[in-house]
C-alpha cells in the first residue's frame, strides 16, 4: 500500500518526503527537480510498541510501515502531457492514496510555478488535470459499455448508469470520490474503473515556520474549500521540519518543538494520517524474541491478520489468542492477563481491532 506525494512544482513535495523517509532525494528552487519517483518505506510513530517494549523486553522491536512515494510536479495540462503529465498520472495510478501539498507560505526566494502564492487556484489546478484524466477513461469505458447495454444486458446496463453519473460530477469539476455507490456491486465496479480521483485524499498545508502550530490565512481558505470533500487538513511547516531532523539529539529535537508550540513532529502526525488514509492498522505480537507491529487493513479477520505472518497461518488457522492492548498494559505480562482471565479466544469471524496482541494456533 502506497501513499503518493503530489503537487505542483516548487511546493515543497521532495522536502516533505526527505523529512518522511531520512531519504535524500534532490529538493531544489527550481520545476520538476523530481523527474522519477521516490519511494521511502517510513515507520509509524506508535507510543504503543515503546510500552510494549518496556513491559515485554524483547530481543529487537519491528515498528510498522508505510510506503512514502514523491511523485514529479504537475502543471496545468498534463492530462494532455504537459511538463512530465503523462509520467506524473502513470505513477499517482499505482498509488493507493494521495498526499496533496500545497503552498501556503510568502517567500520571493523561491519561485512559484504561476508567479504567486494561491493555495485554492493550485489544488483546483491539479484537481481539474485528474477529472480531465478520468474522463477520458470513463468515456472509453462508456463507448464499448453503451454497445453491451443497448442488447439489454442487465450488468451493462447497471454499469453505465454508474458510469453516466460519474461522467456527469467530472464535468461539473467535482472528482470522482464524490459519486456514491448505490451498493456493493457498483463498490466493487468503482474499484475496477482505476480512477484516479477516486483515491482517498490528505491535504497538507505547506506553512512558514511561525504559522506551524495556528495555520494561516492560506490554511483558512483551504479548510473552507474542501469542507465537503470528507478530507482530512494537516499544517506543517515542512522546511522547519526539515531543520529539525537534522539535530542529533532528542532533547535539541523537543526543545526546538516547544518553541514552535508543538508537542510532536509534524511529519509523525502526517504518517499516522497517511497510514489512516490507506485503510491500515496495527496488530501487535508480543514475546521475549520480537515485539512487532503487524499491518493489516481495517475489517480483516484473524485468519487474514495471520496471513501476513506468513500464508500458512492462515491457510492452517485454528485459533487466534487475543488479548486487548489496554488489558496487556493494565497488567503488565501476558501470564498476570490470564490470570485475569482477559486473554480471549477467538475463531475465524473474529474481526482484529486496532492494538489487539494476538498468538495464532495453526496446523498445517
Amino acid at each position: 500500500m502506497k501513499a503518493g506525494i503530489v503537487g505542483l512544482p516548487n511546493v515543497g513535495k521532495s522536502t516533505l518526503f526527505n523529512c518522511l523517509s531520512n531519504a535524500k532525494a534532490q529538493s531544489a528552487n527550481f520545476p520538476f527537480c523530481t523527474i522519477e519517483p521516490n519511494v521511502g518505506v517510513v515507520n509509524v510513530p506508535d507510543p504503543r510498541i515503546a510500552k510494549l517494549e518496556e513491559l515485554v523486553k524483547p530481543e529487537r522491536v519491528v515498528m510498522a510501515t508505510v510506503d512514502i512515494v514523491d511523485i514529479a510536479g504537475l502543471v496545468k495540462g498534463a492530462s494532455k502531457g504537459e511538463g512530465l503529465g503523462n509520467q506524473f498520472l502513470g505513477n499517482i495510478r499505482e498509488c493507493n492514496a494521495i498526499i496533496h501539498v500545497l503552498r501556503c507560505f510568502d517567500n520571493d526566494n523561491i519561485v512559484h510555478v504561476d508567479g504567486n502564492v494561491n493555495p485554492i487556484r493550485d489544488k483546483e489546478t491539479i484537481d481539474i488535470e485528474l477529472q480531465l484524466k478520468d474522463l477520458e477513461t470513463v468515456e472509453k469505458r462508456l463507448e464499448k459499455t453503451n454497445r453491451s447495454a443497448k442488447t439489454g444486458n442487465k450488468e451493462a446496463i447497471a454499469e453505465k448508469d454508474l458510469l453516466d453519473r460519474i461522467r456527469e460530477a467530472l464535468l461539473s469539476a467535482k472528482s470522482a470520490r464524490t459519486v456514491q455507490p448505490k451498493n456493493q456491486d457498483e463498490e466493487a465496479l468503482m474499484e475496477d474503473f482505476q480512477l484516479i480521483t477516486t483515491k482517498p485524499v490528505l491535504y497538507v498545508c505547506n506553512v512558514d515556520e511561525g504559522s506551524a502550530a495556528t495555520g494561516n490565512a492560506y490554511v483558512d481558505q483551504v479548510r473552507e474549500m474542501v469542507k465537503d470533500e470528507n478530507a482530512e487538513v494537516i499544517v506543517l511547516a515542512v522546511g522547519t521540519e526539515a531543520d529539525i531532523t537534522e539535530l542529533e539529539t532528542y532533547e535539541e529535537r523537543q526543545m526546538f518543538l516547544e518553541d514552535l508550540g508543538l508537542t510532536e513532529p509534524g511529519a509523525s502526525v502526517l504518517i499516522r494520517a497517511a497510514y489512516k488514509l490507506l485503510k491500515q492498522q496495527t496488530y501487535f505480537t508480543a514475546g521475549v524474541k520480537e515485539v512487532r507491529a503487524w499491518t493489516i487493513t481495517i475489517g480483516d479477520t484473524a485468519p487474514q491478520a495471520a496471513g501476513v505472518i506468513h500464508t500458512d497461518f492462515e491457510k492452517g488457522f485454528i485459533r487466534a489468542e487475543v488479548i486487548a492492548y489496554d488489558d496487556y498494559v493494565s497488567f503488565g505480562t501476558e501470564a498476570k492477563v490470564k490470570e485475569a482471565g482477559k486473554l480471549r479466544v477467538e475463531g475465524k469471524e473474529y474481526i482484529v481491532k486496532d492494538g489487539d496482541v494476538m498468538h495464532f494456533r495453526f496446523n498445517v
